[in-house]
């Protein structure tokens, strides 16, 4: 089965630290046993330079990078975000995190659905009401 999730920051890290609620625990292992997880760019950038981060979080972190599929920033998700941002003022992490979900046909799972309900065409899921 093909890459049909893009994963936002937030999710990633209450993955990784254990923090989801059981319904959204299940939903995420359901979508983890359908295929790895997949990041925007940003997303690993976001991950590698989290302050709060210890030594045994960013191991995990680079481990999850590792078994993920990294969406890197071509040419079409660079002219995707900028429309986004021009479109709705949105931070620049935002809109190539939207844009890379847009481009690339994804549904993009976050907590922070507020931060991307204005994107026509963005499919959103929250893990915390699924």
């Amino acid at each position: 089965m093909g890459i049909t999730h893009l994963w936002d920051t937030n999710t990633v890290i209450y993955d990784l630290q254990q923090q989801f609620p059981p319904r959204a625990e299940s939903f995420i292992d359901q979508l983890i046993t359908q295929s790895n997880p997949a990041i925007s760019a940003i997303t690993e950038i976001e991950l590698l330079s989290w302050k709060a981060a210890k030594e045994a979080d960013l191991k995990l972190i680079q481990n999850f990078i590792h078994d993920s599929w990294v969406f890197e920033l071509d040419q079409s998700v660079k002219v995707a975000a900028a429309v986004l941002r021009r479109t709705y003022s949105i931070k620049l992490a935002d809109a190539v995190i939207g844009a890379t979900a847009l481009v690339f046909d994804l549904t993009l799972v976050t907590r922070n659905s507020e931060d991307f309900t204005r994107i026509d065409k963005l499919k959103l899921i929250n893990p915390w009401i699924q």
